[in-house]
């Protein structure tokens, strides 16, 4: 019974103190309305947008750990087309500097077949994969790669193209694995799984000329090998069906020549592989633009549409020239929150190929020369990861979200020029960088600065102003 007694007992008490509390809003400090904040939101800031292609052909592609072949016609943007560059070393050669002989194995040798094999890129690829089927062709260089030498996108290769090495036509499967042979020394053949990959059918004769039946000198030196073969280089006819695509291939050291062979030896029959690989690699980019492309990059104006593209193809230069006025209308007493410049792709741009999923953002210093913007800039006070500045694609909305809340306050007090900023294309899943990139191949119309559009780019501004 003591028990129920205290159980009243704290209850009667709880009941006095709580009637105690005439006012429980009145908890904490008052708001005093002289020092109020207030938060805002001006989004009708207004911003010039245009369609730009400084720095074309500038990419370097060689050292890349995704590179782009392929053949696309795309029927707003015009056509893109990406060649490959390899070289070849000699069988047992570990690296593109690297020393190595070659000794033919002893007994009678038979070339079965030769392939060219090429990984693809984990879901990276851009263009047409139901209706358009590709053919490769591979050519034998007219010029040697060397290791590092910087090449980039513009070179025109030499190419030796009276002689076809290799073809194959193909659909694009970059998800499928396959089931190939592989010969057992000693052994039964066995079927293995490997990954994704293309795999180009090669001359046997060029196979028996470049090694089994070459000169010992050539056999015997890597680098006299390399000066006489040169390398390969791949392209995608042009007078295939359907617009097509591109292909993000990874040339890491499975990428080779891959040879077939059967040795006898006396009354033995053996079977085996030798692989011809491959070190360096580059790619040669060209665009051709479109008539409606001609005319926004021909117009500096304020443009209701953008275009960016990748491989080095389309960006969009951006300013925000009456930033200042901002101040003399709301007054100087404000605190920029937080900036968010938002890019919406035009609808109806999405299908049949998808926007680009991740848009960069950077500026121009005094000289012109490329920059982090202040959030992006790691020894700047106001930095966030690229997470955060970056702009995602969002597939619900269809837009792309930027933070640059530093940026955009420097601007408003003056603490940085405007020289000009610059929406471009990056690697979705690499850090924030400056520099136009030919590992990305897809491409975005947006909405530019058209007022009558509820799709317009927009800088939201959210500010609080402090009254005195």
């Amino acid at each position: 019974m003591k028990f129920i007694r205290l159980d009243l007992l704290t209850l009667l008490i709880s009941l006095f103190i709580l009637n105690g509390c005439k006012n429980q809003d009145t908890i904490g400090l008052g708001v005093i309305s002289s020092n109020q904040i207030q938060g805002n939101l001006i989004d009708t800031s207004t911003i010039m947008v245009h369609t730009d292609s400084t720095g074309q052909g500038t990419l370097v592609t060689n050292g890349l750990s995704q590179t782009p072949l392929g053949f696309f016609k795309d029927p707003l943007f015009g056509t893109t087309e990406s060649n490959l560059v390899m070289d070849l070393n000699l069988p047992g050669t570990l690296s593109s500097d690297g020393t190595a002989t070659y000794t033919v194995p002893y007994g009678t040798m038979v070339l079965d077949s030769a392939v060219l094999v090429m990984r693809y890129s984990p879901n990276a690829f851009f263009g047409d994969s139901l209706a358009s089927r590709y053919k490769a062709n591979v050519y034998q260089l007219g010029e040697r790669i060397y290791p590092g030498h910087a090449y980039y996108s513009s070179q025109n290769w030499a190419v030796d193209k009276s002689t076809l090495l290799g073809t194959k036509s193909f659909f694009s499967r970059i998800a499928d694995s396959i089931k190939i042979v592989n010969p057992v020394a000693g052994g039964p053949d066995t079927a293995i799984k490997v990954p994704p990959q293309l795999r180009i059918p090669i001359s046997t004769a060029f196979v028996n000329k470049i090694l089994f039946n070459a000169p010992a000198v050539q056999l015997n030196s890597n680098l006299v090998f390399k000066n006489n073969v040169k390398g390969l280089y791949v392209t995608l006819a042009q007078d295939q069906s359907g617009p097509g695509g591109t292909f993000m291939m990874s040339l890491d050291s499975a990428a080779a020549i891959q040879v077939y062979y059967r040795n006898t030896n006396g009354t033995v029959i053996d079977t085996g592989i030798i692989s011809i690989p491959s070190f360096l690699h580059a790619a040669e980019i060209r665009h051709t633009p479109s008539a409606t492309i001609k005319a926004a990059l021909a117009s500096t104006e304020n443009q209701k549409v953008i275009y960016l593209q990748g491989l080095g193809g389309l960006k969009s230069r951006i300013n925000f020239p009456y930033l200042k006025n901002i101040l003399k209308t709301v007054g100087n007493d404000v605190i920029i929150n937080r900036a968010e410049l938002v890019v919406t792709a035009q609808p109806g741009s999405t299908i049949p190929f998808a926007p680009l999923p991740k848009l960069g953002l950077y500026r121009w210093d005094i000289a012109h020369q490329p920059i982090l913007i202040q959030d992006q800039a790691q020894g700047d006070p106001r930095y966030f990861d690229s997470a955060k500045t970056d702009g995602f694609y969002y597939n619900q909305q269809q837009d792309y979200h930027f933070l640059i809340t530093g940026y955009i306050s420097d601007l408003i007090r003056g603490v940085t020029t405007d020289y000009g900023a610059f929406i471009s294309p990056v690697i979705p899943t690499t850090s924030v960088s400056v520099a136009p990139t030919a590992q990305v191949a897809g491409r975005t119309v947006a909405v530019g600065y058209d007022t009558s559009s509820p799709y317009r780019i927009k800088l939201n501004l959210f500010y609080t102003k402090v009254v005195r």
